[in-house]
């Protein structure tokens, strides 16, 4: 009886042509949303690797020169696109893609996609995320919120019952039948992006993606399962198909539009967060108190370079072994990188505390659950954004000290004349990025796991108590 009660449904589902209109229509901004993702994803990736291999070949070409000029003409870093982005843009629209690296100096990154788009950008990308987080329930509304008001406002759930069935056997044939006609809509979707992501990956599959996808689909499964079951139960507890309706309606715009909206607001407003003019004079007023290799009159540089004399037993900075140039240079880039790293710590922690606010509130919004967990899986969220500029920091700080080292051992003591062989760094490795593994990202979305996972497990229960206990059918 209950695959008798899902196959009625299924079929009754195709034969809607309002149904087979909007489904045709998320079916197509499904389809459409996955091919714009991989055409975007492959333009680009191509233009950032073009012009990180540009950078590299520029930085590598410099003529014989002195190191230190060389620190100050710098490097680029450029964030690879994440293979899975092209599903969830997620914050790379937003963030920037290029950091510029240079001596003395910790830049942001710059050239987001938004930066160079119109307004309408912020109101959302077509994505395949987008349809599936915000369409796709619109969808599930529609197909279910007559599931049980139908047969009640024509007296045949009574004649049904009659049959020897259960309302809680009626209810899972109903889900079952709402989620076969919802499989018609998203799996074409999902084998169309598994064969762009399979191409996008130079036809190979690694753990590490495998498990990404896996999760990744997994997450919009228990999504899609709890507003169809939601929407059985809301309907399962109406009068009337109109009241259904209105009802779900409502609790898409609460869940989808106005607390997600709230959670933003209100944690920009706990947690302010400096400008960028204000935090970079904070760390120039701070960086002030280390040495200046480029002040003759820095009392701290003239007491560094009396401590140095009294190391080596000299007389002079020119009897020095090293160039103490060099090592004046080294020494204040270690203070204001560590004056930029605990700004730039606090301010991450900042944002973290602004994001906390719309992860915990996955627990009363499963769309915000499943959107920080699509995100994290797609490698698009803060976490992977963060650790791509920790990434460049790294290579920035190793870089400038690199050269800061050869400055100290193959130079001479204010000799402004001698110019190093452009093999010095031509020879140092370029700068390149690995995205963390699953494990780090599932690390990072253990809210929002649990989040979705209790959101999955109470409409279950729920519906099996609230439907199982109806007495007025």
């Amino acid at each position: 009886m209950i695959r008798t009660i899902a196959q009625k449904e299924f079929t009754t589902a195709l034969r809607d042509r309002r149904f087979l209109l909007l489904g045709s229509i998320i079916l197509l901004l499904l389809l459409t949303a996955a091919l714009t993702g991989f055409s975007s994803y492959q333009l680009i990736e191509g233009q950032q690797k073009a012009a990180q291999e540009s950078a590299n070949e520029s930085f590598h070409e410099q003529p014989d020169r002195h190191p230190h000029r060389v620190a100050h003409y710098g490097s680029y870093a450029f964030r690879p696109k994440p293979v899975l982005s092209f599903l969830d843009f997620g914050l790379d629209s937003f963030t920037g893609s290029m950091v510029y690296m240079e001596a003395h100096q910790q830049n942001s990154a710059n050239f987001s996609q938004a930066q160079q788009s119109g307004s309408l950008t912020r109101f959302g990308e077509m994505t395949v995320a987008f349809v599936m987080q915000w369409l796709i329930p619109i969808l599930i509304i529609f197909l279910c919120f007559n599931a049980f008001t139908q047969e009640k406002e024509e007296d045949m759930l009574k004649v049904l019952l009659s049959q020897g069935v259960s309302l809680r056997q009626v209810a899972t044939a109903k889900i079952a039948g709402y989620s076969k006609v919802l499989a018609l809509i998203v799996v074409p979707s999902i084998t169309l992006a598994a064969v762009f992501l399979f191409k996008l990956n130079n036809f190979s599959w690694n753990t590490d993606l495998i498990l990404r996808i896996t999760v990744f689909i997994i997450s919009y499964i228990l999504y899609f399962f709890i507003f169809i079951t939601g929407s059985v139960l809301i309907s399962a507890l109406s009068k009337h198909s109109r009241t259904a309706l209105i009802t779900l309606l409502g609790i898409w715009i609460f869940t989808c539009v106005l607390l997600p909206k709230a959670a933003a607001n209100l944690g920009s407003s706990l947690y302010a967060t400096p400008s960028k003019a204000e935090m970079d004079a904070e760390v120039h007023h701070e960086a002030k108190e280390g040495m200046n290799g480029h002040d003759p009159l820095d009392k701290r540089t003239a007491d560094f370079k009396k401590a140095l004399l009294l190391k080596y037993k000299v007389d002079s900075l020119s009897q020095l072994p090293v160039n103490a140039d060099g090592l004046v240079m080294a020494e204040g880039e270690a203070f204001s990188s560590k004056v930029y790293q605990q700004h730039f710590e606090a301010l991450v922690a900042t944002y973290h505390k602004q994001d906390q606010i719309a992860v915990w509130a996955g627990f009363i919004d499963p769309y915000l659950a499943v959107r920080n967990l699509s995100m994290g899986m797609a490698g698009s969220d803060f976490a992977h954004y963060v650790d791509f500029l920790n990434a460049a920091e790294k290579y920035r700080y190793a870089l400038a000290q690199f050269l800061n080292g050869q400055q100290a051992t193959k130079m001479h003591y204010k000799d402004k004349e001698t110019r190093l062989s452009r093999e010095v760094w031509k020879k140092y490795p370029d700068f390149t990025y690995e995205m963390p593994g699953i494990s780090w990202a599932l690390n990072n979305q253990v809210i929002a796991v649990t989040a979705l996972l209790c959101w999955t497990i109470l409409i279950y229960f729920l519906s099996i108590f609230l439907i199982g206990n109806l007495k007025n059918v």
